[in-house]
């Protein structure tokens, strides 16, 4: 154990606050209340809509673009929020260079062929378009392949690259209080951009 802290230290020079104790059937209960909102969020904003994802890889249309930098806006600044009231917990996924390489291609490739993530494939069923059935059939069939091959996975490919708990603040050395925001400025100008310039679209 300790000599896996000397090779990557960065894993335990940040120690994540304590924060409320945990209570399952609560969060189960509000993960449940939350997905429904984000899933009717999603239908109501447009971005479950075939012509809608495929306008947006094809550079046609800006809708989910719009939708998911305001609400990576919002969520940054709640989440940060809560978590400064020590209202909520980080749980933060290590950096693991290859796994979320190979990862961010597949799931790539995946999106490029159906034009639905998890999310908005389920928020398309939802709907009424039942070509998202073949896609969550998918998603369940690759879940459990991963599931399957976890053990091996956790062996060779998520230690391509394991750099630990990285965050941008801890990178940029600099306190979240001051890089929200900056970051959610930023974010807000480039939204202001899109649509006066490139999808002036509501």
């Amino acid at each position: 154990m300790a000599q896996d802290e000397t090779k990557n230290p960065i894993r335990n020079e940040h120690p994540q606050p304590n924060g409320p104790p945990e209570n399952r059937a609560a969060q189960l209960g509000l993960g449940c209340f939350f997905g429904v909102i984000f899933g009717f969020l999603l239908q109501k904003g447009g971005v479950a809509k075939y012509e809608v994802l495929i306008g947006m890889l094809l550079l046609e249309d800006f809708t989910v673009v719009k939708v998911m930098m305001s609400a990576v806006v919002v969520g940054m600044i709640g989440i940060y929020a809560l978590h400064t009231a020590g209202l909520v917990k980080l749980h933060i996924k290590p950096t693991r260079y290859g796994a979320n390489t190979l990862g961010g291609i597949l799931f790539g490739i995946g999106f490029g062929l159906a034009a639905y993530c998890p999310g908005t494939g389920t928020a398309a069923l939802g709907q009424g378009n039942f070509d998202a059935i073949a896609v969550l059939l998918g998603l369940m069939a690759g879940s459990y392949v991963f599931a399957e091959a976890s053990g091996w996975l956790a062996r060779t490919v998520n230690r391509w690259g394991d750099r630990g708990v990285l965050t941008l603040d801890r990178v940029l050395n600099l306190k979240p209080r001051v890089l929200v925001p900056v970051v959610a400025t930023v974010l807000v100008l480039v939204l202001a951009a899109i649509h006066l310039f490139v999808d002036p679209t509501p």
